[in-house]
C-alpha cells in the first residue's frame, strides 16, 4: 500500500495509491480514519487503513497538495556519512557508529512543495535518502526483529545548508532551516519492498540530470541496523523518523561544487517508493 496525506481546498484527506490514481477521503467527511500521525499513534494496521481507502472516490491530482505523511513525529533522526561511496567521496573514514543528528518537524514540506533555499546562503545542496518511519514502541530490539518494528518507507530531500552546516562541530543549524526536508509523496507498507529495504536503487537529479545513483545495499548500517542500535539508547515511538543516509554525488564533494538554486527542480526516486519531487525557491 502506497498511502499519502494532502489537502484540497483547504481540508486535509488522506489516500492511497490504486491503479487508476489516487482515491481519498477527507477530514470530516464519513469514514475519514484519520491521519497518518494518529493513525500510526494509534496502532492502526495501515494495510487495513489502504484497504478501506481502496473504495474511496477517485481524486483528480491536479487538485490536490501533497503533504509530509507524518507533520508531527516526536522524532527525526539523520544519519550522516552511511553510505560508503559517499564517505569515500568526503574523504573521512567509515564511521563504526551511525553519525546521529536531528531535524525538526518544522522543516518538512511535502511533495510538489518548494525548497527554500535560505537567502543568506548560496551552499543548498542535495541529498536523496530513504526513509523509515517506526511502527510501534521499542527498546532495545535485536538486529533480526527490529525491520518488523518499521510501519512504512518513504523519501526525502535532505536538503543541506552547507556552510551553515560546517560552522561548528554539531551539524543542526545547517540542517534545519525552514523548508529544507522534502517529505514523500507516499509512506509505503514494507510488503511492497525487500526486507528492510535492502538492495533498492535510490537516485537524485537535478533538473533531469542524474546527480546521485545509489543502492541501499552500500548503506553501511542498514535499516535493521539502525533501529537496534538507536534503540539501545532511546525509546523510538511509533511515528519516529529515521532518515537513512545519502549516497555519493552530494553537489559539495563535485569540483566544482554544485548547488541548488531558485528555479532547480530537485527528484528523488527510489525503486519501489516513487519519485519526490520539489521546485526551489528563494526565501
Amino acid at each position: 500500500m502506497k498511502i499519502a496525506m494532502y489537502t484540497r481546498n483547504g481540508v486535509r484527506g488522506i489516500a492511497v495509491l490504486s491503479a487508476e490514481g489516487p482515491r481519498g477521503l477527507e477530514e470530516g467527511g464519513p469514514g475519514w480514519p484519520g491521519d497518518l500521525d494518529t493513525l500510526i499513534s494509534g496502532g492502526a494496521d495501515l494495510r487495513d487503513v489502504g484497504a478501506r481507502l481502496s473504495s474511496a472516490p477517485l481524486l483528480d491530482a491536479g487538485t490536490i497538495s501533497y503533504l509530509p505523511p507524518l507533520v508531527r513525529p516526536s522524532k527525526i533522526l539523520c544519519i550522516g556519512l552511511n553510505y560508503r561511496d559517499h564517505s569515500s567521496e568526503t574523504g573521512l573514514k567509515l564511521p563504526d557508529y551511525p553519525a546521529v543528528f536531528a531535524r525538526f518537524p518544522s522543516c518538512l514540506v511535502g511533495h510538489g512543495q518548494p525548497l527554500v533555499k535560505p537567502a543568506v546562503s548560496d551552499q543548498f545542496d542535495y541529498e536523496g535518502e530513504l526513509v523509515a518511519v517506526i511502527g510501534r514502541r521499542v527498546r532495545k530490539v535485536s538486529r533480526e526483529e527490529a525491520p518488523d518494528f518499521v510501519a512504512g518507507y518513504s523519501a526525502f530531500n535532505e536538503a543541506s545548508v552547507r556552510d551553515f552546516q560546517m560552522r561548528t562541530s554539531q551539524w543542526t543549524v545547517g540542517k534545519n532551516f525552514d523548508g529544507t526536508g522534502a517529505f514523500g509523496p507516499w509512506l509505503v507498507t514494507p510488503e511492497e519492498l525487500p526486507p528492510g529495504a535492502r538492495g533498492v536503487r535510490i537516485r537524485t537529479r537535478l533538473n533531469g540530470q542524474t546527480v546521485q545513483d545509489g543502492n541501499t545495499s552500500d548503506m553501511v548500517f542498514d535499516v535493521a541496523d539502525l533501529v537496534s542500535i538507536l534503540s539501545r539508547t532511546m525509546t523510538l515511538e511509533p511515528g519516529d523518523v529515521l532518515v537513512t543516509g545519502t549516497p555519493s554525488g552530494v553537489g559539495m564533494a563535485r569540483k566544482p561544487p554544485l548547488f541548488m538554486k531558485p528555479g532547480d527542480v530537485c527528484e528523488v526516486e527510489i525503486e519501489g517508493i516513487g519519485i519526490l519531487r520539489n521546485p526551489v525557491i528563494e526565501g
